[in-house]
C-alpha cells in the first residue's frame, strides 16, 4: 500500500541553460544553437562564473564540460548537484569509457553526451531535460510522501528512509525511485522509464536507466535473486512492491 501525504509547494523557473566549458568557442556555439530554439543560453567559462549563475539566474539545464582546463569538473558537478537536487545537468565528455561514464553519474549527473556530438541531439536532449525538469518541478508543486513496505519518501524534503536509516541518493536514483513509488505494483518497460524520467528514448538513455537501476538496488539492499522492492520482469521491465515477508 502507498499512503500519500500532501505538503507544501514550490515555484517555477523559466527556460535557461547554463552552458560550463572553458572553451569560448564551443560555449558560443551552443549558445547560438539554444537560443535558436527559444531557450536563453548562459555562458560560464570557469566554477566560479557557473557557480554565481546557478544562484542568481536559477537556470532549467545545465550543460557542463568535464574537461575544463586546470579545473575539476567532476568537482563541479559535485557541487552543482549539492546545490540545486533538481536541477537537470547533461555532461560533455570527450572519453566514451564505461569508467568516465560512472564517475559522471556518481557526482551527479542526469545524462552524457560524448564528443564529438550532433548538434540535434544535443538540443533534444537539452530540450528534453527542461521538460523533464518542468515536470519535476509541477510534481514539487504537489509534493506527497509515499510509504511502499519498509521504504518511506519524502519527496518535498527529498529524503528517504528504508527500515527508518536515511539513503544518500543521487539525483537520477531519487527521481527513479520517485517515478516507481509512483507506478507501484505497474509492470513498467524499461523504454517508458528512460521516456518519462529521462525525457526521451534512445539507447543511451536506455544505458543510463539501467545502470541508475543497478545502482539504486545496491543501495535498497535488493538482491536479484529475492528482491524485497524492485523485481525484474524478464523482457520486460521492473514492477516496483514489497515482498511479504
Amino acid at each position: 500500500m502507498v499512503v500519500v501525504v500532501p505538503t507544501r509547494g514550490h515555484d517555477r523557473s523559466r527556460a535557461s541553460a547554463l552552458l560550463v566549458d572553458d572553451d569560448r568557442v564551443l560555449v558560443d556555439l551552443l549558445a547560438l544553437l539554444i537560443e535558436e530554439h527559444g531557450i536563453k543560453p548562459l555562458p560560464a567559462y570557469d566554477p566560479v562564473a557557473a557557480l554565481e549563475l546557478l544562484e542568481k539566474a536559477h537556470p532549467s539545464v545545465a550543460v557542463v564540460d568535464l574537461n575544463l582546463g586546470p579545473f575539476d569538473g567532476l568537482a563541479l558537478l559535485s557541487e552543482l548537484r549539492r546545490r540545486s537536487a533538481w536541477l537537470p545537468i547533461l555532461v560533455l565528455t570527450a572519453s566514451g569509457s564505461e569508467e568516465d561514464k560512472v564517475r559522471a553519474l556518481d557526482a551527479g549527473a542526469d545524462d552524457y553526451v560524448v564528443k564529438p556530438f550532433g548538434h540535434r541531439e544535443l538540443v533534444a536532449r537539452v530540450q528534453a531535460h527542461i521538460r523533464r525538469g518542468q515536470r519535476d518541478r509541477q510534481t514539487q508543486s504537489h509534493p506527497v510522501v509515499f510509504e511502499i513496505g519498509p521504504l518511506r519518501m519524502n519527496v518535498d524534503e527529498h529524503t528517504v528512509d528504508l527500515d527508518g536509516v536515511a539513503l544518500a541518493l543521487t539525483g537520477n536514483e531519487f527521481r527513479l525511485l520517485h517515478y516507481l513509488v509512483r507506478h507501484s505494483n505497474a509492470v513498467i518497460p524499461t523504454g517508458e522509464i528512460a521516456m518519462r524520467v529521462w525525457g526521451y528514448d534512445d539507447p543511451a538513455a536506455r544505458h543510463v536507466v539501467r545502470e541508475t537501476l543497478h545502482r539504486l538496488r545496491r543501495k535498497l539492499g535488493d538482491d536479484a535473486a529475492s528482491p524485497r522492492l524492485i523485481h525484474s520482469i524478464h523482457g520486460i521491465g521492473v514492477r516496483m512492491r514489497p515482498t511479504s515477508p
